[in-house]
């Protein structure tokens, strides 16, 4: 049942991603595809939550696990149900009879494929119920190009239809607001209205926008909200997926750069929904950020440089064409340089990676240096295990450090040594055969060849 709190308005949102998306060409369901690293379902769910929605219920087309699983991930409490046949978007909300039954104040109808709309403009959309005096908040758009699109046709500031372009006279398709399908209804009414929508079209299907006439046959009010048009792009195919990608990654590095970083050149820089970058941190050109990524304050990402699941101290320097995967964690200062790959590592204040190296599932001490071509042989095939770098350790170039193993702090490993014990605290390890030096050998091995 909805919550009993009287200060508040109830609110069941109803999110519709039943579509196939046969447009977008691909095996895996259209509202999964990823915008900024999250999927455009996550985006919708994410939105309605922080317009204060109490209840969701995810309307999913059959054999549709992954949505399913999806909505589930990013919304545990969501609720799930089947539109088994699609006979328009009424028929397709009325999947959610049940919860629309229970007397929800407010009830948003979303599109788990129009991922840009904000969470203040569902709220807008609520307010524009609370005084009680509309049953209908429908949201438009001023398009550019209004052919195709369904008009709002209002009066006095009332909605009193949706015409649809091949229905519209002359003068109504003049009108520039624009339906994006989006409503919110009043529980009081809403069910009344669904069920009274009929079929009788050319696709014999059951039209959310008639509830705007049945409404006003019912003497009920709708108000028309209007957004910018980019913020209701509806994404049904590839190109439309890449028009959206840009529209958010703009979003994205504006927040970034208002809340205090640099981005030289900000076109360049890809972004995930939940990158942090601190205060006074500066992004070369041609970076590419993953979800879960953090950047402290003062930090230096340079050019070609990629970063997933990391989190990345103060002060740090990172590449040219660095790469940080998951479960790397930098400390302040450090310095991870060029064509330098860290996976599942610790990396304490100050510590130097500079050039050349993979380091994984290790742990390395604060002002540690690792020389350039070391690698942490970690995987036997089967399982991982772990290499332990004490502070103030120098491990020398072109060193493979066969995992499980300890350094000590302090302890000095030379240049081109295979480490495959653990070394003691400030001692010095060397690894490698003896050098042989044969005079003479070269001249005589070409002059025996030439003959």
């Amino acid at each position: 049942m909805p919550p009993a709190d009287s200060h508040s308005r109830s609110c069941l949102a109803i999110v519709l991603g039943a579509g196939e998306g046969s447009r977008m060409g691909s095996a895996q369901p259209k509202v999964l595809h990823k915008l900024a690293g999250r999927s455009m379902l996550a985006h919708v769910l994410t939105a309605v939550l922080k317009a204060g929605a109490d209840r969701i219920v995810v309307v999913a087309g059959p054999d549709h696990e992954s949505v399913i699983a999806e909505a589930k991930a990013i919304a545990p409490g969501a609720e799930i149900a089947i539109q088994e046949k699609r006979l328009g978007t009424a028929h397709a909300v009325l999947a959610a009879r049940k919860a629309i039954a229970e007397g929800y104040d407010d009830i948003l109808v979303v599109f788990a494929d129009t991922p840009l709309v904000r969470p203040q403009t569902f709220a807008r959309m609520r307010e524009a119920l609370a005084d009680g005096k509309n049953a209908i908040a429908a949201l438009g758009f001023e398009a550019q190009d209004p052919s195709g699109y369904g008009r709002f046709i209002v009066e006095s500031g009332t909605l009193i239809a949706i015409r649809e372009d091949r229905d519209a006279s002359p003068a109504e398709r003049a009108v520039r607001l624009c339906n994006a399908g989006l409503m919110a209804l009043a529980g009081q009414s809403a069910l009344a209205l669904l069920e009274a929508i009929g079929n009788a079209n050319s696709k014999g299907e059951y039209y959310l926008t008639d509830c705007i006439a049945l409404a006003r046959a019912k003497g009920l009010q709708a108000s028309a909200l209007s957004v910018a048009e980019d913020e209701v792009l509806g994404v049904n195919d590839r190109m439309q997926l890449a028009a959206a990608e840009a529209i958010l990654q703009g979003r994205l590095r504006a927040k970034a750069m208002l809340e205090g970083a640099t981005l030289i050149d900000p076109s360049s820089v890809t972004l995930s929904f939940d990158t942090a970058l601190g205060r006074d941190v500066i992004v070369e050109p041609h970076v590419v950020f993953g979800p879960g990524v953090s950047v402290g304050e003062g930090s230096l990402i340079r050019s070609f440089s990629h970063l997933e699941g990391a989190s990345v101290g103060a002060h740090a320097t990172i590449g040219p064409f660095a790469r940080l995967r998951p479960g790397a964690e930098l400390g302040p200062e450090v310095h991870i340089g060029n064509f330098v790959e860290v996976k599942a590592t610790q990396v304490g204040a100050g510590a130097k990676i500079n050039h050349l190296s993979y380091i994984g599932d290790a742990s390395i001490g604060a002002r540690t240096n690792i020389g350039a071509g070391t690698i942490t042989c970690n995987y036997d095939g089967f399982a991982k295990f772990r290499t332990e770098i004490g502070e103030n350790a120098f491990v020398g170039s072109n060193s493979a450090l066969v995992a499980p193993v300890r350094i000590g702090a302090g302890a000095y490993i030379g240049s081109g040594s295979v480490i495959t014990q653990d070394i003691a605290p400030d001692a010095l390890a060397l690894a490698r055969a003896r050098q042989v030096e044969k005079p003479g050998w070269a001249k005589a091995h070409r002059e025996k060849n030439r003959k």
